[in-house]
């Protein structure tokens, strides 16, 4: 099969797609497919007109290449591609949207105020942070509205605080979301066609959140797979995150990101195209249920529409 490879790309998380492409391309290789790895640029679109491929891997993440824009030209070509559909993506990169969609099925995750850089500039919203408090709590967390891995997000205790949070957040992105604190265990469930993988458990090395260097660098954090659950747990964790990826619309492959507190699993966010890196969950739940990286690119390749 000849596979256009997609990956890099111009979102600030274009060094993980890079290592994500890098080892889909080893194993689709070993697999006997016939692969071109392209980086994302104005000559994309002609580049895949001339190699005509039978399908497109998307090895991308964050901007551009998880929010729909980039399924959305593989579809108008006819490319069948791997992966969620335009739709999906573009909720899923939303985390306001996926919130008001979660909520609407019934699902949990925590409350949460979202600001645009207009409403704070142009109307005025400064003066609500106080009724923003009232609604979600403190502590909260700050985070822009349209970054995957952790970039840009703030947690905050005073409400003095917020402005600074809120910049840092707006920095990444043109709105942002004041969400309220869930403490718990940082649990993930990759979703692999319609099956939950086994739950994997993220364990910071230094005690501190699990951010974007612990995701992504060797050493960064521990992981448990399976996480150390009780069976009930377990099963509503992963009950609870193969709803969210169902509402959202998702296919192919994706991620639910959850925190598990007292009250119970809350949803964070759904990754779309989760990474594929030596660190990444997605594979570490794929061997933990008893699926190769090289079988998983296979079927993943194979849930291509």
């Amino acid at each position: 099969m000849k596979v256009a490879l997609l990956q890099g790309g111009r979102s600030l998380e274009r060094g993980v797609s890079l290592r994500s492409g890098a080892r889909v391309s080893e194993a689709l290789l070993s697999l006997g497919h016939e692969v071109e790895s392209l980086d994302l640029g104005p000559d994309l679109v002609s580049v895949l007109e001339q190699m005509q491929p039978d399908v497109a891997f998307i090895a991308l993440h964050g901007i551009e290449g998880e929010d729909g824009t980039v399924q959305a030209l593989l579809e108008l070509l006819g490319i069948p591609h791997t992966g969620p559909r335009v739709a999906a993506c573009q909720r899923s990169m939303d985390k306001s949207l996926s919130k008001y969609i979660l909520r609407e099925h019934g699902l949990p995750t925590p409350d949460w105020v979202t600001y645009s850089e207009a409403a704070i500039r142009d109307f005025g919203a400064a003066s609500s942070f106080q009724k923003a408090v009232a609604t979600v709590g403190l502590p909260l967390v700050a985070k822009p509205a349209s970054q995957g891995s952790s970039l840009g997000v703030k947690v905050v205790t005073r409400v003095e605080d917020i402005p600074d949070a809120l910049i840092t957040a707006l920095s990444y992105d043109s709105r942002a979301l004041l969400e309220t604190w869930v403490s718990g265990r940082e649990l993930a469930v990759s979703v692999l066609g319609d099956r939950a993988l086994p739950v994997v458990e993220a364990i910071p090395t230094d005690n501190n959140a699990y951010d974007f260097e612990a995701r992504y660098e060797i050493g960064g954090a521990s992981f448990e797979c399976p996480a150390a659950l009780e069976d009930a747990q377990t099963e509503e964790v992963s009950r609870v995150a193969l709803a969210a990826y169902v509402a959202l619309g998702c296919s192919g492959f994706a991620r639910v990101d959850l925190i598990l507190g007292e009250d119970g699993p809350m949803i964070l966010e759904i990754n779309a195209i989760p990474g594929l890196t030596e660190t990444s969950l997605l594979p570490q739940a794929a061997e933990a249920g008893g699926i190769s990286f090289e079988e998983m690119v296979e079927q993943i390749l194979d849930l291509a529409c």
